[in-house]
């Protein structure tokens, strides 16, 4: 009797992996029905052949292929935009009819040495020995996450790999458009702000002492707020008091470096990560920034899953993994939970108050009428609109912001040297 393997979703919706004997492949999937496991995969375990003749024939191709580039000491991970050209170029390969080693041999030799040029050696090596492709892509996750993986298994399953990729391609392509769309509306401000508190740091540190030695000279009694902006001066510069370990300007320098330090190590635990993504979605103007785009991501990511044929328990599990933000994955939880009960998608969604009611009522009708998937993309299209015109917004918000802040900032200090010259030239006109 042949042996299957399967990768299904448990009563308590974990992930479980392992083989069954059966029959044929719909029995194995009967039987794991009947166990209570709801199955995404279930394919034949192939046999590997392990003859002497088969290590000596191509032992020898894969030493050359090896010792071409397989050793090859690479810095770096995978890049987003290698990973979907590399995607859309064997979707058409494969569209064209080219075996599907051949079509990962010629992506992979046609790479300069890269993180991904290793990864696939890799991957042709296990294809080659039998192994699925969605298989030896699941050996390297920090090159292909569980979607990418799971969307090229349901690709396999169908029979459908070229269509499957070349979605993949179009949702990675999407999702890195919108990344770069704020990532880059984040860049102006950014910098104008660290070059503003460069700027304001060095004349702090060199100009400000040298009015400070002229008022001392002069012997006049300060303002208040020239007094704040020279006491403010020496310690920037270190000499504000004996006891000072350090410049200010070291701690201005390092602040920013710490402060993203420490975010990244309260990200790592569970209670530090729901709470800076609870205050980022509920900050002004980048709150409702952030809630478009984590909506945009999830709802296209969701529909992508669902239109390539992933079960749709697997594919909120998925989708809540990968969706960025701990609000969000809670509320996915609890759908999960609810689909997983019978219930319906767009109920305990609404409940959780983190869409729009607009978005919840697409689902429900793409619930009711069965077009599930396509609803979701329309929603993703929808949002991705909205964040564009949030992005925009904010640019424009952000630059009168900047102006007044720091004409505000270079304003005071000019006041603040400007009161005790004030009083220098009525004394010696006195």
């Amino acid at each position: 009797m042949p042996t299957f393997q399967y990768e299904a979703i448990n009563a308590s919706g974990k992930p479980q992996k392992g083989t069954i004997d059966a029959a044929s492949q719909n029995e194995a999937m009967q039987r794991l029905k009947m166990q209570g496991y709801f199955p995404s995969s279930v394919r034949e375990q192939k046999v590997k052949k392990s003859s002497a003749s088969k290590e000596g024939g191509k032992g020898g191709a894969k030493a050359k292929k090896k010792k071409k580039g397989g050793g090859a000491i690479t810095i770096g991970g995978v890049s987003g935009k290698q990973l979907t050209t590399f995607t859309r170029q064997l979707s058409t390969l494969q569209d064209a009819g080219l075996p599907l080693l051949r079509s990962l041999q010629i992506l992979e030799s046609q790479l300069k040495p890269c993180k991904l040029k290793n990864v696939l050696e890799g991957v042709c090596e296990d294809v080659e020995g039998g192994m699925s492709l969605s298989e030896a892509m699941a050996k390297h996750p920090k090159a292909f996450n569980r979607l990418y993986t799971k969307m090229v298994n349901a690709g396999e399953i169908g029979g459908v790999l070229d269509i499957i990729l070349q979605r993949l391609a179009d949702f990675m392509e999407k999702a890195q458009r919108l990344k770069m769309k704020i990532i880059g509306a984040l860049i102006y401000p950014v910098t104008v702000i660290l070059i503003a508190l460069a700027i304001v740091t060095a004349i702090m540190y060199f100009i400000i002492p040298k009015f400070s030695e002229i008022f001392l000279d002069f012997g006049i009694e300060l303002p208040g707020l020239t007094l704040g902006l020279i006491n403010t001066s020496r310690w920037i510069a270190g000499t504000y008091s004996p006891d000072q370990p350090f410049p200010g300007a070291i701690y201005i320098m390092v602040a920013p470096v710490i402060i993203f330090i420490v975010l990244k190590l309260l990200r790592k635990t569970g209670p530090g990560r729901a709470t800076i993504d609870w205050i980022f979605i509920r900050v002004p103007v980048f709150g409702s920034l952030m809630k478009k785009s984590t909506v945009a991501r999830f709802t296209r990511t969701l529909g992508t899953l669902i239109s390539a044929g992933v079960p749709i328990l697997e594919a909120v599990i998925i989708t809540r993994d990968t969706c960025g933000n701990w609000v969000y994955e809670r509320a996915l939880g609890k759908v999960h939970d609810s689909i997983r009960e019978g219930e319906t998608f767009a109920g305990p969604l609404r409940e959780t108050k983190v869409c729009d009611g607009i978005v919840v009522n697409m689902i429900d009708v793409g619930e009711e009428t069965g077009d599930m998937d396509s609803m979701l993309m329309k929603i993703a299209d929808n949002y991705d609109e909205e964040v564009d015109v949030a992005v925009s917004s904010l640019v424009k918000l952000l630059e009168p912001m900047m102006v007044v802040i720091l004409g505000g900032v270079i304003g005071t200090i000019v006041v603040a040297m400007f009161l005790p010259m004030i009083k220098m030239i009525e004394s010696l006109q006195s």
